[in-house]
């Protein structure tokens, strides 16, 4: 295994005016591009998978939803056997299971086969996101440097999840939808290759025992809740299952919470919380993805359904949205430096609330481009924002705790990105008209962006 060299004068990896290597960034965003990416790319080719494995509409259901249930459910797990096991351990396990998966997705002869490979995959983005956080911070201590790799480790999620509808259209018109899971075995190799190779070994904290009965709790917590925020939208909220998923949820919640008080060792010690920047963190990327994603999807039925734009069209329109999340990243890391997060925090929730009100005000049926800078205004407005909140939510745990804090940032986020998917589904089914649904769906995404510039106003520090 070969470490990093601390020579600086001799590495070819290095980009100009840096003190640090760029692979360990490369390898971090890579991974991390992979499971962002397969969380969308599928929107465009289950209808596809379905007729050619004749799958029902259940089996189509969890081909979608299976990975999102195991990785959201499963990402405060992940973060705590990084931190125990060391990150760098687990991220490489995990790209390894995400990779093999996925090139059992691209195999799978039937529908039971890819919605048990869909899990597997969940299982491996579980164990390969909290410790793409954790890694970064270890790399880049100076805080000039971690903001640039925040910048671009948040860019990597806005493209993958807005690209996600484009690529897929174009693999499944071209190539097939298989080659919509195996784009992802050349990218996992080199993710793994550059790992081994450029960031050198995480901390091992084996003392500190993994609480199985806390982590049971929790993940069925999470399980719980997205499964109800997904099905509330098909089903609707007054549906029996809805109201009795939910009652379970609260329970499985409780007794997380006991079990946390009451633990020696917790999954998530709930001081951490008492951290007005980590608690403050957490909830404004939760808000944030709300919004955001909750425009993509109801902006996505809106182009195809009421605009009759096929996958692969819809992916085009929707670009404006991903153009802006690379640049304003890369751009909010840089002034970081200058500026400290809490005024771009701020600003970029401002203008996604700008952007989305813009679009509610712009009548049933607007021309498109009039729909450019709201999509605009939203993409960049989030982007701009992400890299100052996860700093943010990073800089507050104690180093020991660092793949519990990107595993709780995510797992909100991951929780913010349904609920506004569920509601948005939601409100177009349950208001009299399509637009009516869309208009009433982006100004309430407007309001979570304003709470969210509240929120960071009072708990991001300059």
């Amino acid at each position: 295994m070969v470490r990093v060299r601390s020579s600086q004068a001799d590495r070819p990896d290095r980009p100009a005016g840096s003190g640090r290597p760029l692979a360990p960034l490369l390898a971090v965003c890579a991974g991390y591009f992979m499971v962002i990416l397969d969380v969308t790319v599928i929107n465009v080719a289950v209808p596809v998978v379905g007729r050619e494995l004749s799958a029902s509409l259940t089996g189509i259901q969890w081909i979608t939803d299976g990975y999102t249930l195991i990785f959201a459910g499963l990402l405060l797990t992940g973060g705590a056997l990084g931190d125990r096991l060391g990150n760098r351990r687990i991220f490489c396990i995990g790209v390894v299971v995400f990779t093999v998966a996925s090139a059992g997705c691209g195999l799978a002869r039937s529908a039971v086969a890819l919605v048990v490979a869909r899990l597997v995959e969940g299982l491996g983005a579980a164990l390969i996101v909290p410790g793409s956080l954790a890694l970064l911070q270890q790399a880049y201590p100076s805080p000039a440097e971690r903001s640039r790799a925040f910048g671009l480790w948040g860019s990597m999620a806005g493209v993958a999840a807005s690209a996600g509808p484009l690529l897929g259209g174009l693999l499944v018109t071209t190539v097939g939808w298989r080659w919509v899971f195996f784009i992802n075995l050349p990218v996992g190799c080199a993710c793994l290759l550059l790992t081994l190779r450029h960031v050198p070994v995480s901390p091992r904290r084996t003392h500190r025992p993994v609480d199985w009965p806390a982590q049971c709790a929790l993940v069925a917590t999470v399980a719980l809740l997205i499964a109800v925020l997904n099905e509330a939208g098909r089903r609707g909220w007054a549906d029996p299952l809805i109201v009795t998923g939910a009652g379970l949820c609260l329970l499985t919640a409780a007794a997380f919470v006991l079990r946390e008080h009451l633990a020696r060792s917790p999954v998530l010690p709930l001081r951490l919380l008492h951290s007005r920047p980590m608690s403050g963190g957490a909830a404004i990327g939760l808000l944030f993805n709300f919004a955001f994603y909750g425009m993509v999807f109801t902006a996505s039925l809106y182009f195809q359904h009421q605009r009759g734009l096929s996958a692969l069209r819809t992916g085009i329109a929707l670009f404006p949205a991903v153009a802006m999340t690379m640049f304003a990243s890369v751009l909010s890391g840089r002034l970081a430096r200058r500026t400290g997060h809490r005024p771009l925090v701020v600003t970029g929730m401002l203008l996604g609330a700008a952007g989305l009100a813009g679009w509610a005000a712009a009548g049933p049926n607007p021309p498109y481009v009039l729909l450019v800078p709201p999509m605009m205004a939203a993409g960049f407005g989030t982007s701009f924002a992400l890299t100052g909140s996860t700093a943010t939510v990073m800089s507050a745990a104690p180093d020991e705790y660092s793949g519990t804090a990107s595993a709780l940032f995510n797992t909100a986020r991951q929780v913010g990105s349904a609920a506004g998917v569920a509601l948005g589904g939601s409100l177009l089914a349950a208001t009299p008209s399509f637009t009516t649904g869309l208009r009433t769906s982006m100004a309430i995404g407007a309001a979570a962006y304003l709470t969210a510039a509240a929120l960071a106003f009072f708990c991001i520090p300059l």
